[in-house]
């Protein structure tokens, strides 16, 4: 008598069971929340490699910088619109109009 018994229960309990991980894997944390997790990784994961990239290219050019005196001079005459004293310098375009008030 027992034997009916306990596949009943075994059958019930695998039935709580399998209801159970139903509702969990179909809930909020189930598994559109596991894809949409692995979205994001992937994604950042790709924003890194594109960080990573841009220090990579930011550290040559202040090796190239440090390495080289002539771009150096460069990069400072044209961050900082200086020019040496022999430099000769055209101005192209509408010089700026003082208010008419003044």
């Amino acid at each position: 008598m027992r034997s009916p018994f306990v596949r009943v229960a075994y059958v019930l309990a695998f039935l709580a069971v399998a209801g159970y991980a139903l509702v969990t894997l179909r809930g909020p944390r189930g598994i559109a929340a596991l894809i949409d997790k692995q979205h994001q990784i992937q994604q950042l994961e790709r924003q890194n490699l594109l960080l990573h990239q841009e220090i990579e290219r930011r550290r040559e050019r202040i090796n190239r910088l440090i390495d080289n005196p002539t771009e150096q001079e460069l990069e400072i005459r044209e961050r900082l619109k200086l020019v040496q004293p022999h430099d000769k310098v055209y101005i192209i375009g509408q010089p700026d109009q003082a208010p008419a008030g003044k």
